[in-house]
């Protein structure tokens, strides 16, 4: 995959993390509020258990912008599409498909 290609999805990658991102800190700050508020008729726990909920998912986005990272730095290096264990070439198909990725579907497959 050409350098033009990679930056152009890795980019279309950060944004639309960031924008879920952006959207999980109002939902996480919105249920906080709503723990907060006073009545007889609202169930606390509900907004809390859905923060926790929350905040599983803000982790795993965090997780992808960490790897969008990563690959935007193996680009800058020259080993973008390249496996970080064993060098070999990462297909164009697997890499459109997730820019982000750092082993070969082989690799992938087995135990760490």
């Amino acid at each position: 995959m050409d350098d033009t290609k990679a930056r152009e999805l890795l980019g279309k990658e950060r944004s639309r993390v960031e924008q879920l991102l952006t959207q999980m800190d109002q939902a996480i700050s919105d249920d906080r509020a709503a723990a907060d508020q006073d009545g007889d008729m609202f169930d606390s726990a509900e907004p809390l258990t859905r923060e926790g909920t929350d905040e599983s998912i803000r982790a795993q986005l965090q997780d992808r912008l960490d790897a969008v990272e990563r690959a935007e730095r193996r680009l800058a290096e020259g080993t973008f599409g390249r496996s970080v264990r064993s060098g070999l070439p990462i297909p164009d198909a697997r890499l459109e498909a997730d820019p982000t990725a750092e082993l070969t579907v082989d690799e992938a497959a087995q135990p760490a």
